[in-house]
């Protein structure tokens, strides 16, 4: 993958939307791209868990989790399994755990922080519609 620097693809581009949360890079790959994947989902990776068993094919999934600090959406165990599946990255408007392991691992991660709370699983939340996240869509 070219190294692209986002200030220069900002610049170069101004009229593209950038999504404007404080994400940190959590994963081992810091720079990665490719077509989105959507999740929307509060505090429950159940959709989450089953993206990340399907090839990815360098795909980057973006989850919605409403910004929430209270339940960790990703953790090792599916940041691996993304990694093995062929997945670029995981982008995630909420927080991680097993940050030390994810670091570990080969997928590109960005969240807003870290929280060892796993999440629930009720199965419920959204797949592949529009997010409106961080003031884009």
């Amino acid at each position: 993958m070219t190294t692209i620097s986002t200030p220069d693809l900002s610049d170069a581009a101004p009229e593209v939307d950038v999504i404007e949360l404080p994400l940190k890079n959590f994963g081992q790959i810091t720079q990665f791209g490719g077509q989105a994947v959507t999740i929307v989902c509060h505090e429950d990776n159940s959709l989450l868990k089953h993206c990340v068993e399907e090839p990815g094919h360098g795909r980057v999934i973006v989850v919605d989790g409403g910004g929430s600090r209270h339940r960790a959406l990703l953790g090792d165990m599916l940041a691996a399994k993304a990694a093995a599946n062929g997945w670029a990255g995981v982008v995630i408007n909420g927080v991680i755990r097993d940050v030390d392991e994810v670091g570990r691992i080969a997928l590109g991660v960005q969240a807003l922080g870290s929280h060892p709370v796993k999440s629930e699983k009720r199965g419920v939340g959204q797949r592949d519609i529009d997010l409106h996240m961080g003031g884009v869509v």
